[in-house]
């Protein structure tokens, strides 16, 4: 995806990868965090489990594309963040959480200095095809050995092409981090369309919501 079509997606407000709630796979698995900051969030948009971050006394760093996204996690969250040069990008700070404005792509170790975690639950599965070995090299790059990385990747039978959000297989996901990281499958749990009927409106039957726990090697 270019930066482009982020930019749009917001512009439009077209944000249904957002979810309002925390994502009950970060409430159950929290502890695969360990207890270091910060907390790393990769494309983090608005997302509330920054929020539910910062009650659990971890410190966040995000990283964000949208300017829109960065002013509205920050409006809702009541807070007035200061903002200075970070390198070639915006820093965002509030009080427990900071989020760099900019591409992903372009940060460094320098930048971001030490990470204690990661937590992914919305940047892979919006990498297209293409983008996800680079994505998981870049994440490498970026982390100390032995560093967790809570990785959240639903999966489906939907067509490869068809996102974001992309079905990430587990093959895949062994594949493109199995190399400079140790991989476990922390939950897999099936959802239907009894449970979520809105998996119809996908030419879905089924969905695995799939929780991976990473370290780097």
């Amino acid at each position: 995806m270019q930066p482009e079509f982020w930019h749009t997606r917001w512009h439009e407000n077209r944000i249904g990868f957002h979810q309002a709630e925390v994502n009950r796979y970060l409430r159950a698995h929290y502890g695969w965090l360990g207890t270091a900051s910060p907390v790393f969030v990769p494309l983090c948009g608005k997302s509330r489990d920054m929020v539910w971050l910062r009650a659990a006394q971890r410190t966040v760093l995000g990283v964000e594309l949208s300017p829109l996204a960065v002013e509205a996690f920050f409006a809702e969250d009541g807070q007035v963040a200061e903002r200075r040069g970070r390198g070639e990008f915006l820093e965002y700070q509030s009080p427990g959480i900071t989020i760099l404005l900019g591409d992903y792509f372009h940060l460094t170790p320098d930048i971001v200095g030490p990470l204690g975690a990661v937590y992914d639950r919305a940047a892979l599965i919006a990498m297209p095809p293409p983008m996800r070995r680079p994505y998981a090299a870049q994440m490498a790059r970026l982390l100390a050995p032995g560093t967790p990385v809570l990785l959240i990747a639903p999966y489906s039978l939907k067509d490869p092409d068809d996102g974001p959000p992309f079905a990430v297989s587990e093959t895949e996901v062994r594949e493109i981090f199995g190399e400079a990281f140790a991989i476990e499958i922390l939950q897999q749990e099936r959802e239907t369309v009894a449970q979520i009927p809105r998996l119809a409106e996908q030419g879905l039957a089924w969905r695995d919501e799939v929780v991976y726990g990473l370290r780097r090697l």
